[in-house]
């Protein structure tokens, strides 16, 4: 709460004629629509862009899964695919956009230590998102083999786009969201809320929960795919709980 009353007593630029020093609450709605407007046409320009690249996009992400053949049930469904991977797409390229303009609205409100606390974690988040896609793409072409595996050799493989093209989506976002562990318990660790004695005595249960989540983010269901997001998740406990252990926390 006294964030919010922070930002919203924050200084702007003041239309002309407005003495007093602080925003009001409508200018405070002006600043916030106008952000909301810049984050959506930013994704609507990107999104129309990205329509152009969609059948590519696409292409890479068969070949990478070394998938030779898919297919689509309906005269429309490819066409659909490509709208949304534009959308998809054109949310990435326009996130800088979207970032600029939380930070634009948000930053007039906080003190000087607060942002040099929160840009950093901006840019890890960002970071840590970018090489949990990164493992998630290295690692597709194998979690594909294992999950198809199972099934006798007279039963073959053969794609429908929209279920493939969801399948590689799950395992994009689950990677980039579960590789946000770093982040967080670095941020819980500087605040204090845990430490490293705390870390290391609840190590089992970490252990049981990182497995458990690894299992639940993973699409498919063998037992054998979710322990190549596991490895790399606990991994990151491991070194994370070390960095802050190195620090005193």
């Amino acid at each position: 709460m006294a964030l919010l009353d922070r930002v919203l007593l924050r200084e702007r630029k003041r239309p002309p004629g407005v003495d007093d020093s602080r925003m009001t609450v409508i200018e405070h709605l002006e600043a916030l629509r106008r952000a909301l407007i810049v984050c959506v046409a930013a994704w609507a320009v990107t999104t129309i862009i990205s329509l152009v690249f969609a059948s590519r996009v696409f292409e890479l992400l068969l070949d990478r899964g070394h998938v030779q053949t898919a297919y689509f049930p309906n005269p429309t469904g490819f066409f659909m695919l490509m709208l949304k991977i534009a959308l998809y797409l054109g949310f990435v390229l326009a996130f800088p956009v979207i970032v600029q303009q939380v930070w634009w609205f948000v930053s007039p409100g906080l003190h000087a230590h607060e942002k040099r606390v929160i840009l950093p974690i901006i840019v890890g988040s960002i970071v840590f998102f970018v090489i949990g896609v990164g493992f998630s793409m290295f690692s597709l072409p194998l979690i594909l083999h294992v999950v198809t595996g199972f099934a006798p050799g007279n039963v073959q493989y053969f794609p429908f786009v929209d279920d493939y093209l969801s399948f590689v989506l799950a395992l994009i976002i689950g990677y980039g969201l579960v590789f946000e562990l770093p982040v967080v318990l670095w941020v819980l660790g500087s605040l204090r809320i845990v430490n490293t004695k705390w870390l290391y005595k609840n190590r089992p249960y970490w252990f049981l929960g990182l497995g458990l989540l690894a299992n639940f983010l993973t699409p498919g269901g063998d037992p054998f795919t979710p322990m190549i997001m596991f490895v790399p998740l606990y991994l990151l406990y491991e070194a994370t709980t070390l960095l802050l252990k190195l620090r005193g926390r």
